[in-house]
Protein backbone atom coordinates (compact mmCIF):
# COMPACT_ATOMS: atom_id res chain seq x y z
CA UNK A 1 0.00 0.00 0.00
CA UNK A 2 1.18 3.35 -0.99
CA UNK A 3 -0.12 6.95 0.50
CA UNK A 4 0.59 10.24 -1.08
CA UNK A 5 -0.39 13.12 0.20
CA UNK A 6 0.26 16.94 -0.40
CA UNK A 7 1.68 18.17 2.91
CA UNK A 8 1.21 16.64 6.75
CA UNK A 9 -1.21 18.66 8.61
CA UNK A 10 -1.22 18.24 12.28
CA UNK A 11 -4.67 18.58 12.64
CA UNK A 12 -5.42 15.92 10.23
CA UNK A 13 -3.51 13.31 13.12
CA UNK A 14 -7.12 11.59 13.59
CA UNK A 15 -6.88 10.45 9.96
CA UNK A 16 -3.07 9.42 10.31
CA UNK A 17 -3.78 7.43 13.27
CA UNK A 18 -6.71 5.85 11.54
CA UNK A 19 -4.74 4.35 8.58
CA UNK A 20 -1.62 3.64 10.67
CA UNK A 21 -4.27 1.46 12.94
CA UNK A 22 -6.27 -0.33 9.92
CA UNK A 23 -2.41 -1.03 8.59
CA UNK A 24 -1.26 -2.43 11.85
CA UNK A 25 -5.11 -4.78 12.16
CA UNK A 26 -4.41 -5.57 8.24
CA UNK A 27 -0.56 -6.07 8.98
CA UNK A 28 -0.03 -3.82 6.40
CA UNK A 29 3.50 -2.39 5.79
CA UNK A 30 2.85 0.98 4.14
CA UNK A 31 5.29 3.20 2.01
CA UNK A 32 4.89 6.60 2.42
CA UNK A 33 5.80 9.81 0.79
CA UNK A 34 8.44 12.13 1.99
CA UNK A 35 6.00 14.62 2.67
CA UNK A 36 4.40 11.92 5.59
CA UNK A 37 7.20 9.65 6.21
CA UNK A 38 9.47 11.68 8.66
CA UNK A 39 6.67 13.86 10.46
CA UNK A 40 4.74 10.25 11.43
CA UNK A 41 7.88 9.00 12.92
CA UNK A 42 8.96 12.29 14.13
CA UNK A 43 5.33 12.57 16.52
CA UNK A 44 4.76 9.07 17.76
CA UNK A 45 2.20 8.09 14.54
CA UNK A 46 3.81 5.39 13.76
CA UNK A 47 7.09 3.45 13.92
CA UNK A 48 10.02 2.15 11.47
CA UNK A 49 8.03 -1.40 11.89
CA UNK A 50 4.91 0.29 10.51
CA UNK A 51 5.84 2.20 7.92
CA UNK A 52 8.84 2.83 4.90
CA UNK A 53 9.44 5.42 2.81
CA UNK A 54 8.60 5.92 -0.90
CA UNK A 55 11.35 5.03 -3.21
CA UNK A 56 11.58 8.37 -5.77
CA UNK A 57 10.30 6.34 -8.60
CA UNK A 58 7.28 4.56 -8.62
CA UNK A 59 7.17 1.56 -10.71
CA UNK A 60 4.40 -1.22 -10.77
CA UNK A 61 5.88 -2.89 -8.00
CA UNK A 62 6.27 -0.46 -5.47
CA UNK A 63 2.50 -0.70 -4.62
CA UNK A 64 -1.09 -2.72 -5.47
CA UNK A 65 -3.03 0.42 -4.60
CA UNK A 66 -2.04 4.19 -4.00
CA UNK A 67 -4.12 5.98 -1.12
CA UNK A 68 -4.23 9.66 -1.75
CA UNK A 69 -5.06 11.93 1.20
CA UNK A 70 -6.14 14.92 0.88
CA UNK A 71 -8.86 17.18 -1.55
CA UNK A 72 -9.57 16.80 -5.55
CA UNK A 73 -5.86 18.35 -5.74
CA UNK A 74 -3.81 16.01 -4.19
CA UNK A 75 -5.62 12.91 -5.95
CA UNK A 76 -4.87 14.84 -9.25
CA UNK A 77 -1.12 15.09 -7.78
CA UNK A 78 -1.10 11.08 -7.23
CA UNK A 79 -2.44 10.50 -10.65
CA UNK A 80 0.64 11.93 -12.03
CA UNK A 81 2.66 10.53 -9.65
CA UNK A 82 1.56 6.86 -11.27
CA UNK A 83 0.87 7.29 -14.86
CA UNK A 84 3.05 5.29 -16.00
CA UNK A 85 2.67 2.82 -13.44
CA UNK A 86 -0.88 1.83 -13.57
CA UNK A 87 -1.31 1.71 -9.95
CA UNK A 88 -4.95 2.36 -8.87
CA UNK A 89 -5.85 5.18 -6.51
CA UNK A 90 -8.03 5.54 -3.99
CA UNK A 91 -9.11 8.70 -2.30
CA UNK A 92 -9.33 9.85 1.65
CA UNK A 93 -11.12 13.17 1.33
CA UNK A 94 -9.45 15.98 3.73
CA UNK A 95 -10.77 18.49 1.80
CA UNK A 96 -13.86 20.76 0.95
CA UNK A 97 -15.59 19.17 -2.13
CA UNK A 98 -13.96 15.48 -2.46
CA UNK A 99 -15.75 14.50 -5.63
CA UNK A 100 -12.54 12.88 -6.66
CA UNK A 101 -11.35 11.82 -3.26
CA UNK A 102 -14.46 10.39 -1.91
CA UNK A 103 -14.00 8.20 0.87
CA UNK A 104 -14.75 10.02 4.15
CA UNK A 105 -12.17 9.67 7.40
CA UNK A 106 -14.55 7.53 8.84
CA UNK A 107 -14.57 4.91 6.80
CA UNK A 108 -11.16 4.03 6.42
CA UNK A 109 -11.06 1.04 8.69
CA UNK A 110 -14.09 -0.82 6.37
CA UNK A 111 -11.97 0.19 3.25
CA UNK A 112 -9.11 -1.69 4.38
CA UNK A 113 -10.83 -4.56 4.81
CA UNK A 114 -12.76 -4.42 1.43
CA UNK A 115 -9.52 -3.66 -0.27
CA UNK A 116 -7.85 -6.68 1.02
CA UNK A 117 -10.37 -9.06 0.41
CA UNK A 118 -10.96 -7.51 -2.99
CA UNK A 119 -14.21 -6.03 -2.75
CA UNK A 120 -13.49 -3.18 -5.06
CA UNK A 121 -13.29 -2.36 -9.03
CA UNK A 122 -11.53 -0.11 -10.98
CA UNK A 123 -12.61 2.84 -13.10
CA UNK A 124 -10.33 3.62 -16.42
CA UNK A 125 -9.69 7.88 -16.61
CA UNK A 126 -8.71 9.35 -19.86
CA UNK A 127 -5.47 11.31 -19.51
CA UNK A 128 -4.60 14.28 -21.48
CA UNK A 129 -0.98 14.70 -23.41
CA UNK A 130 -0.20 18.11 -24.47
CA UNK A 131 2.11 18.70 -27.39
CA UNK A 132 3.82 22.16 -27.79
CA UNK A 133 4.28 22.33 -32.00
CA UNK A 134 4.99 19.59 -33.60
CA UNK A 135 7.20 18.48 -30.77
CA UNK A 136 7.15 14.89 -30.42
CA UNK A 137 7.23 14.71 -26.40
CA UNK A 138 4.09 15.87 -24.69
CA UNK A 139 4.83 19.11 -22.18
CA UNK A 140 2.74 17.70 -19.43
CA UNK A 141 -0.57 15.59 -18.87
CA UNK A 142 -3.64 16.25 -17.26
CA UNK A 143 -6.46 13.79 -15.77
CA UNK A 144 -9.01 16.70 -15.28
CA UNK A 145 -8.12 19.22 -18.05
CA UNK A 146 -5.88 21.43 -20.12
CA UNK A 147 -7.40 25.01 -20.67
CA UNK A 148 -4.96 28.10 -22.33
CA UNK A 149 -6.16 31.66 -20.91
CA UNK A 150 -4.97 35.00 -20.96
CA UNK A 151 -1.99 36.27 -18.47
CA UNK A 152 -3.27 39.56 -16.18
CA UNK A 153 -5.44 41.54 -17.71
CA UNK A 154 -4.29 41.14 -21.00
CA UNK A 155 -6.91 41.79 -24.53
CA UNK A 156 -9.11 38.45 -24.84
CA UNK A 157 -7.29 35.49 -27.25
CA UNK A 158 -8.16 34.67 -30.52
CA UNK A 159 -7.69 30.64 -30.62
CA UNK A 160 -8.33 28.78 -33.66
CA UNK A 161 -9.62 25.15 -33.12
CA UNK A 162 -9.32 22.07 -35.35
CA UNK A 163 -10.51 18.50 -34.58
CA UNK A 164 -8.66 15.78 -36.27
CA UNK A 165 -7.27 18.51 -38.94
CA UNK A 166 -10.92 19.69 -39.92
CA UNK A 167 -11.41 23.01 -38.60
CA UNK A 168 -13.83 23.79 -35.70
CA UNK A 169 -13.94 27.43 -35.37
CA UNK A 170 -12.02 30.85 -33.86
CA UNK A 171 -13.11 31.47 -30.60
CA UNK A 172 -12.53 35.52 -29.44
CA UNK A 173 -12.66 34.51 -25.53
CA UNK A 174 -10.69 34.52 -22.27
CA UNK A 175 -9.63 31.19 -22.86
CA UNK A 176 -10.63 27.53 -23.59
CA UNK A 177 -11.00 24.25 -21.93
CA UNK A 178 -10.37 21.04 -23.39
CA UNK A 179 -11.70 18.53 -20.74
CA UNK A 180 -11.65 14.77 -20.14
CA UNK A 181 -15.16 13.43 -18.77
CA UNK A 182 -13.50 13.29 -15.14
CA UNK A 183 -13.09 16.75 -15.60
CA UNK A 184 -16.45 17.75 -16.87
CA UNK A 185 -17.27 18.13 -13.33
CA UNK A 186 -14.63 20.55 -12.99
CA UNK A 187 -13.29 23.69 -14.53
CA UNK A 188 -15.53 22.94 -17.48
CA UNK A 189 -18.78 22.94 -15.57
CA UNK A 190 -18.13 26.30 -13.60
CA UNK A 191 -17.83 27.96 -16.90
CA UNK A 192 -21.02 26.37 -18.72
CA UNK A 193 -19.57 22.44 -19.90
CA UNK A 194 -22.06 19.28 -19.64
CA UNK A 195 -21.69 16.42 -16.83
CA UNK A 196 -19.81 13.42 -18.60
CA UNK A 197 -19.86 10.18 -16.90
CA UNK A 198 -16.59 9.56 -16.15
CA UNK A 199 -15.62 6.77 -18.60
CA UNK A 200 -17.31 8.12 -21.51
CA UNK A 201 -15.15 8.15 -24.11
CA UNK A 202 -15.18 12.56 -24.69
CA UNK A 203 -13.47 15.48 -25.09
CA UNK A 204 -15.53 18.75 -23.85
CA UNK A 205 -14.25 21.74 -25.44
CA UNK A 206 -15.34 25.17 -23.22
CA UNK A 207 -14.66 28.21 -24.27
CA UNK A 208 -14.10 30.82 -21.21
CA UNK A 209 -16.17 34.22 -21.26
CA UNK A 210 -16.47 34.02 -25.14
CA UNK A 211 -17.08 37.20 -26.90
CA UNK A 212 -19.27 35.65 -29.58
CA UNK A 213 -22.62 34.60 -28.04
CA UNK A 214 -23.66 31.97 -30.61
CA UNK A 215 -20.49 29.84 -29.49
CA UNK A 216 -21.43 26.67 -26.76
CA UNK A 217 -19.41 24.33 -25.71
CA UNK A 218 -18.98 20.72 -28.04
CA UNK A 219 -18.65 17.37 -26.57
CA UNK A 220 -16.15 15.62 -29.23
CA UNK A 221 -15.12 11.78 -29.18
CA UNK A 222 -11.73 11.00 -27.18
CA UNK A 223 -9.82 9.68 -30.01
CA UNK A 224 -9.79 12.93 -32.21
CA UNK A 225 -6.74 15.23 -31.67
CA UNK A 226 -7.60 18.82 -31.39
CA UNK A 227 -5.08 21.31 -33.01
CA UNK A 228 -5.37 24.83 -31.19
CA UNK A 229 -3.67 28.06 -32.97
CA UNK A 230 -3.20 30.69 -30.25
CA UNK A 231 -2.88 34.12 -30.82
CA UNK A 232 -2.66 36.48 -28.06
CA UNK A 233 -2.14 40.47 -27.78
CA UNK A 234 0.37 40.15 -24.86
CA UNK A 235 3.61 38.75 -24.94
CA UNK A 236 2.45 35.15 -22.80
CA UNK A 237 -0.18 33.64 -22.50
CA UNK A 238 -0.85 30.48 -19.65
CA UNK A 239 -1.74 26.93 -19.83
CA UNK A 240 -2.96 25.04 -17.29
CA UNK A 241 -2.81 20.85 -16.77
CA UNK A 242 -4.91 20.13 -13.69
CA UNK A 243 -3.75 23.30 -11.71
CA UNK A 244 -0.28 23.35 -12.86
CA UNK A 245 0.68 26.22 -14.77
CA UNK A 246 2.98 27.28 -18.12
CA UNK A 247 3.68 30.50 -19.13
CA UNK A 248 4.18 30.28 -23.21
CA UNK A 249 4.61 32.57 -25.97
CA UNK A 250 1.69 35.13 -26.98
CA UNK A 251 1.59 32.91 -30.29
CA UNK A 252 1.79 29.05 -30.57
CA UNK A 253 0.33 26.31 -31.64
CA UNK A 254 -0.88 23.42 -29.12
CA UNK A 255 -2.07 19.57 -29.86
CA UNK A 256 -4.19 17.77 -27.18
CA UNK A 257 -4.96 14.23 -27.63
CA UNK A 258 -5.32 10.90 -25.32
CA UNK A 259 -2.36 9.86 -23.76
CA UNK A 260 -1.57 6.24 -23.93
CA UNK A 261 -1.73 5.30 -20.51
CA UNK A 262 -4.72 5.95 -18.30
CA UNK A 263 -5.44 6.52 -14.48
CA UNK A 264 -6.96 3.90 -12.41
CA UNK A 265 -9.59 4.80 -9.84
CA UNK A 266 -10.40 2.59 -6.71
CA UNK A 267 -14.34 2.42 -6.59
CA UNK A 268 -15.48 0.41 -3.64
CA UNK A 269 -19.27 -0.79 -2.94
CA UNK A 270 -21.55 1.76 -1.68
CA UNK A 271 -20.48 4.72 -3.79
CA UNK A 272 -20.90 5.67 -7.35
CA UNK A 273 -20.55 8.76 -9.98
CA UNK A 274 -24.79 9.45 -9.44
CA UNK A 275 -24.57 9.76 -5.79
CA UNK A 276 -21.17 11.81 -5.66
CA UNK A 277 -23.47 14.24 -8.23
CA UNK A 278 -26.08 14.51 -5.33
CA UNK A 279 -24.33 15.04 -2.46
CA UNK A 280 -21.49 16.85 -3.58
CA UNK A 281 -23.20 19.27 -6.48
CA UNK A 282 -26.73 18.88 -5.09
CA UNK A 283 -27.77 17.80 -8.45
CA UNK A 284 -31.26 17.62 -9.25
CA UNK A 285 -31.88 18.78 -5.43
CA UNK A 286 -35.63 19.41 -5.24
CA UNK A 287 -37.97 19.19 -2.21
CA UNK A 288 -40.33 17.38 -4.29
CA UNK A 289 -38.05 14.49 -4.74
CA UNK A 290 -37.93 12.08 -1.86
CA UNK A 291 -34.39 11.28 -2.15
CA UNK A 292 -33.37 14.42 -2.74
Amino acid sequence: MIVHAHNYTPEACDIYSSLIEAFRKNRIRAKLCDVLYQPFIDNGIATETDIQPLEKTITPDSGRIMLSIGGDGTFLEAAKSVLTSNIPILGINKGRLGFLSELQPNQISWAMGELLRGAYRTAQLDVLSVYEGDKREPIDYALNEFSVSKCDNSSMLTIHAYVDGDYLTTYWADGLIIATATGSTAYSLSVGGPIAYPSTPSFIITPIAPHNLSIRPIVVPNNVAIKLIVEGRGPKILTSMDGRTHLMEGDCQLRIGKSPFSVRRVQLEGHSFFATLRDKLMWGADRRNSNS
